[in-house]
């Protein structure tokens, strides 16, 4: 009995198939992409890191961390689980972004990957616990969450190539399948369970691409459209979210169908919103739906054209691969390298490999092989602890959609709790109501009182007669921190107050987070929030005046920064209760 469970857990969390249809090059370009992703990810961080979190920053970590041992005491590393507990400073700050970036030029040329994943991953976690309202995104539980999987997934080795002789896990591919289900389906259940009524009326997409955090200027085009086709994309959106996506649990056929649908699905939505690097991903997840027998079947007769064409041009070519050939990496699975067993023991060295990453790293960077009966005990103890890792994975992620489905089910909770400082297992729930209009906060100084000047953003609209630009996957949070806030009360977002205040200090780390100073480096005397409310011009207006945007001047956001005779910093000029009104259309 014990024999068959453990078959069972070896066919589902061992090596993968060496035959049939196969994921040796899916995953191969799949673990590319999400080294790119990662490298747009700390790249944007490079540039941002102290102006939000910095010793100078809008939210330093140092005094965040503080807090939290101070409350939390021993458990302070599980709620927080960063390497910024050693320090905090600016140099650290560095550090981690500059080892995450360094991580994910290797991963991206598969160099290590799975060592480079997991530097990606404590790197990034790193900077997640500590950013407090700068790591609320669900983009980041997302790479999270895809890249602690692939240290499963990825193969073994320092220069794996397509790793032909460690495919794929079926575990592993479940769950980042089950991961690219989970954010279309669940997107597309919230949309339905927050019963906005724009979602049901089909009029959610009308003013999307306006409204969005980062809007681009195809965007803008695509907003000039009429209700007809934004009613047909938001019928599209519906249905691919909680209908084709399921296509991913039948046969082969369907996967690829599926993969053909969703693919132009998420080029889309690139295309016309600055959604930072969330559809990159997507996108990325969905090439796991096709297989070695798709992709020679695809690049097969351009290969072979290609082929034809140099053996043209160069005569000798054949010749020379006559007389000493080489040999080349199949792009079917089939075609696995042998397995090398051990001749004492016959242990076989690909089945110690597929355990736990940091066995695997260590027996491919020593180049030692351990003793057969400690290969064969690590060998069972990594593949058990994978067991229990993945599936409690699976257990938190389906509790997730399970609540979602059927609120207040009685589930046990402790598993789901513990799991959640990783960010590893999440909810997702993109869109699910619709803002109806667009408001932009801008910080203004002064040196007089009466003239107030504007400190100009990045990223964020605010001259009319600028396009806005295409961004993504690069992720300014400081301004979608602002898109967000200027949806809410001041009280709920803070850190836009002490914005205010690092700028009446002349912070440098701050001021980095826009396009320039407007005072010269002397700080003014007073700093203020102000909110806009800003909408797309048409056709006609754009080839008429060059207004890209209209806006109108809605009020005072938050109370306005001071310096004061004494030389402290106070607080003044508590805002009208409602700031914001829907405007003119």
């Amino acid at each position: 009995m014990l024999s068959r469970l453990w078959k069972i857990v070896e066919w589902v969390f061992g090596p993968g198939p060496t035959c049939g249809p196969g994921h040796l090059w899916p995953r191969w370009l799949f673990l590319r992409a999400l080294g790119l992703i990662f490298f747009s990810a700390f790249y944007s961080l490079l540039y941002q890191i102290q102006g939000l979190i910095g010793p100078l920053g809008i939210l330093p970590a140092g005094e965040y961390l503080a807090r939290v041992a101070e409350h939390f005491g021993p458990l302070r590393f599980w709620f927080a689980p960063t390497l910024l507990w050693l320090a905090s400073g600016s140099t650290a700050l560095g550090l981690i972004v500059w080892a995450g970036l360094l991580a994910s030029v290797l991963l991206v040329c598969n160099f290590w990957p799975r060592g480079a994943i997991a530097i990606c991953l404590i790197s990034y976690l790193s900077f997640i616990a500590a950013a407090q309202d700068f790591a609320s995104y669900q983009s980041d539980g997302m790479l999270l969450a895809t890249g602690f999987v692939c240290l499963f997934f990825a193969p073994p080795g320092l220069v794996p190539r397509l790793g032909e002789g460690d495919p794929p896990s079926r575990a592993t591919l479940f769950l980042l399948l089950w991961e690219w289900f989970r954010i279309y389906f669940e997107s597309g259940l919230v949309k339905m369970l927050s019963h906005d009524q724009q979602w049901r009326s089909l009029t959610a997409l009308d003013h999307y691409y306006e409204n969005g955090p980062l809007p681009n200027w195809i965007g803008w085009y695509v907003q000039q459209l009429p209700h007809g086709f934004h009613a047909v994309v938001t019928l599209v959106t519906l249905a691919v979210e909680l209908g084709v996506v399921w296509l991913a649990v039948l046969p082969r056929r369907f996967r690829i169908l599926c993969f053909l649908i969703v693919t132009p699905f998420q080029v889309a939505i690139i295309l016309t919103a600055n959604l930072a690097f969330i559809n990159h991903l997507s996108l990325a997840l969905g090439v796991l739906l096709i297989d070695d027998r798709f992709l020679k079947w695809v690049v097969g007769p351009l290969a072979r054209r290609l082929e034809a064409r140099r053996t043209r041009h160069e005569p000798a070519a054949e010749e020379a691969a006559t007389a000493m050939p080489v040999a080349k990496p199949p792009l079917n699975a089939a075609a696995a390298a042998p397995v090398e067993a051990n001749a004492e023991e016959g242990i076989s060295r690909t089945k110690v490999r597929t355990g736990f990453p940091m066995f695997a790293v260590l027996e491919s960077a020593s180049g030692l092989g351990l003793r057969p009966l400690w290969s064969l005990v690590i060998c069972h103890l990594s593949l058990v602890f994978k067991l229990l890792l993945l599936t409690w994975i699976f257990y938190v992620t389906a509790a997730y959609l399970l609540l979602m489905i059927v609120p207040g089910v009685p589930l046990w909770s402790r598993p789901i709790v513990a799991l959640e400082p990783f960010r590893i297992a999440n909810q997702y729930g993109l869109f699910a109501v619709m803002t109806t209009a667009r408001y932009e906060i801008e910080f203004q100084g002064t040196r007089d009182g009466t003239t107030w000047t504007l400190y100009p953003f990045k990223y964020k609209p605010q001259d009319p007669r600028q396009a806005p630009r295409v961004y993504a996957p690069y992720q300014p949070r400081f301004d979608w921190n602002l898109w967000f806030a200027s949806l809410g009360n001041w009280r709920q977002y803070e850190w836009v107050v002490l914005t205010e205040v690092r700028l009446l200090e002349n912070s440098s780390s701050v001021l980095k987070l826009f396009a320039g100073n407007p005072f010269d480096g002397r700080p003014p005397r007073a700093v203020r929030a102000v909110v806009w409310q800003y909408w797309f011009t048409d056709l006609a207006t754009k080839r008429r005046e060059g207004l890209w945007w209209n806006h109108k001047l809605i009020g005072l956001y938050a109370p306005a920064a001071e310096r004061l005779p004494d030389g402290s910093i106070g607080i003044v000029g508590e805002p009208e209760p409602e700031a914001h009104s829907e405007g003119p259309r």
